[in-house]
């Protein structure tokens, strides 16, 4: 199964705000034995992500959407999830009492009502609106619960929030996949060869051995540093030592420098 990961909101597109999320989400898969497929960034546009979300429902990939979750004119997020999927949005029963929960944990510290016919609580349960269908994520920091609908995991903009929640799925849904297959990656540094005379070999390392993949990150001399290929191989540990022999062997037989990385 791949991984998608959608990251929205114009404070992330106009340079408001860094996005913290994708490294973060490579890094709790990565601890799993699992890696990130794609990653979309998104504003908050209604239309683009009734788009992107139609494609990724019908992927069949399993998805988190960070972001756009909350009740305010600028989210849309569950109105794009429910009209990309053809379903209404409904009040879920449980999002609702949690929602309430809150509400009358806030008012005991003397912050608004616990009255949810007032205004503002009526507002606040629209957070709790999802597609119909959908069951909650949990959210352990405030009790405001993200949604699940067709593989896909809709958590707040909130890194303190969608993080624990994020990694809650992973846990409770995927447990199965964590560590099914080792996997690894080495490389070395290439000097003094041209990016286009070591293609071939990388070619060659991927027909003669699929399910790895070659990859090429060239340096134009930055930190003092020559000007050089790190060239390596990634995938399944049960490959990883054959197609690591062939790359290096043939990187030295390119005539440049060859320089191995450690670790």
């Amino acid at each position: 199964m791949d991984f998608g990961l959608v990251i929205i909101g114009d404070e992330i597109l106009s340079g408001k705000r860094a996005d913290k999320h994708f490294g973060k989400v490579v890094e709790l898969l990565g601890a799993r034995g699992l890696q990130v497929a794609w990653a979309s960034y998104l504003g908050d546009d209604r239309e683009r992500l009734v788009d992107t979300l139609r494609r990724s429902f019908a992927s069949g990939d399993a998805v988190f959407c960070c972001g756009g979750i909350g009740a305010t004119p600028d989210d849309h997020t569950r109105q794009a999830a429910a009209q990309a999927l053809g379903v209404a949005l409904e009040l879920h029963p449980q999002a609702a009492a949690l929602i309430a929960k809150r509400c009358a944990e806030m008012a005991l510290e003397g912050r608004g009502s616990a009255d949810m016919s007032t205004p503002e609580n009526l507002q606040r349960l629209k957070m709790g609106e999802f597609p119909a269908g959908a069951e909650i994520v949990p959210n352990p920091v405030n009790q405001i619960a993200g949604f699940s609908i067709r593989n896909h995991y809709f958590v707040p903009g909130f890194p303190a929030m969608a993080w624990p929640m994020i990694e809650w799925v992973l846990d409770q849904r995927f447990a199965h996949l964590h560590h099914r297959e080792p996997r690894g990656e080495r490389a070395l540094l290439l000097f003094e060869v041209p990016e286009s005379a070591a293609t071939p070999l990388m070619e060659a390392v991927e027909a003669e051995f699929p399910g790895v993949k070659v990859f090429s990150l060239p340096s134009m001399g930055e930190s003092g540093q020559r000007r050089h290929i790190e060239l390596g191989v990634k995938g399944p540990m049960s490959l990883l030592d054959a197609a690591w022999v062939r790359l290096e062997s043939g990187a030295r037989g390119l005539g440049g420098i060859v320089e191995l990385i450690e670790g």
